[in-house]
């Protein structure tokens, strides 16, 4: 009974994964999650697949026993019901790994692979062995079990007609374990934003949800992740996650704070060597001047790029907004690098994103070098 409950939950599962695959792209376009979202699991609104349930009751009536003549109108003749099918919608828990799994699939994204050392090591218990003394809570019942067995057939006490096993203290066996230090891959994200005047409500929920599948997916590829938030206008200073998303500033808007925000952060507290580091940067692409649009440029090539894995720019939409840093970018570190041109010139990477539909192709700009 209990492998068929699995079978079939095993099965359940698969029609929700190849339902999430088919509707990816709208999932991330739409943002269509119920409510929580937790440590390691997010809920997900799933259309219709229908769950066979038990309906308990009294089942004398039935369908047209009800009070009435033969063609009144249900309910009274008060409304007329309508002709189309309702959506069936089961909300289902998945897992921010299995989710990743999806994206890295219908994305055709490579794994990333950390680069530099593993100078970090953490410590964890590993099960390996079993040992006739520990803890009741480790016990080790079918172990238990088969030294009884294998005692009462010894002395001759084992009655297969009457199959009762009891275990007594000296039959008892509990699991071992040891300790395992096992090499960590830790990443750093780093988001900043422009939160100056053209910045507004549509923009920062584009950011919003680039940003929660942008760290979907590092997370499935490193052990540990820290994130920091940066948000600029002429001057820039670090907030948590909520205020990120939510700040609405005024005024002009100097890209150059951010950098320099950011490099500050990196030297006080993120050694490259134990930490791969990832930087994202959200604009509509309006800059101050093209002054600091060199200054950006500058701080990229001598600061930023020498101790990242990837710095992503996106620009989204914006009617107020010039849009024209993407091009600065592009001509600064654009196109294929050529030999002897600097390794960081390949780690600059931009997309656009002009609405929600555009999130998809963003994602997969952003990752398909699997950096």
């Amino acid at each position: 009974m209990v492998n068929k409950i699995e079978q079939d939950h095993q099965r359940f599962r698969q029609i929700v994964r190849g339902k999430l695959r088919k509707d990816l792209r709208r999932f991330i376009s739409r943002g269509e999650f119920i409510g929580k979202e937790g440590d390691r699991f997010v809920s997900i609104p799933v259309h219709d697949i229908d769950i066979p349930t038990f309906r308990y009751g009294d089942n004398s009536g039935g369908v047209g026993m009800g009070p009435g003549e033969e063609g009144d109108s249900a309910g009274g003749g008060k409304a007329a019901g309508g002709d189309q099918p309702g959506k069936h919608i089961l909300e289902v828990d998945i897992s921010l790994e299995e989710l990743a799994d999806i994206l890295g699939e219908e994305l055709q994204l490579p794994r990333i692979e950390p680069r530099g050392e593993h100078k970090i090591t953490t410590i964890r218990d590993k099960y390996s062995g079993i040992r006739s003394t520990g803890p009741a809570s480790l016990r080790h019942f079918k172990r238990s079990y088969r030294e009884a067995l294998k005692r009462q057939i010894a002395l001759g006490a084992y009655d297969p007609a009457n199959p009762v096993i009891v275990p007594i203290k000296r039959d008892l066996r509990f699991r071992s374990w040891n300790e395992v230090r096992k090499p960590q891959s830790n990443a750093l994200i780093v988001y900043m934003m422009d939160v100056s005047g053209s910045m507004g409500d549509e923009q920062k929920e584009l950011v919003r949800l680039e940003a929660f599948w942008i760290d979907t997916w590092l997370r499935r590829n490193y052990e540990g992740i820290e994130s920091r938030y940066i948000v600029h206008d002429v001057v820039a200073s670090e907030v948590d996650r909520a205020t990120f998303f939510s700040v609405r500033e005024d005024g002009g808007t100097r890209i150059s704070s951010a950098f320099t925000k950011c490099h500050e952060l990196l030297e006080q507290h993120y050694d490259p060597g134990d930490w791969n580091i990832y930087l994202f940067h959200f604009s509509d692409g309006d800059n101050s001047s093209e002054s600091d649009n060199r200054h950006c440029v500058q701080i990229l090539e001598k600061d930023l790029l020498p101790i990242a894995n990837m710095f992503g720019y996106v620009q989204v939409a914006s009617p107020y907004g010039s849009g024209t840093f993407i091009n600065v970018l592009r001509e600064a570190f654009g196109g294929e690098p050529t030999p002897g041109s600097p390794e960081s010139r390949s780690k600059v990477v931009t997309s656009r994103v002009n609405n929600r539909d555009d999130i998809f192709e963003s994602l997969r700009t952003l990752f398909k070098a699997g950096k």
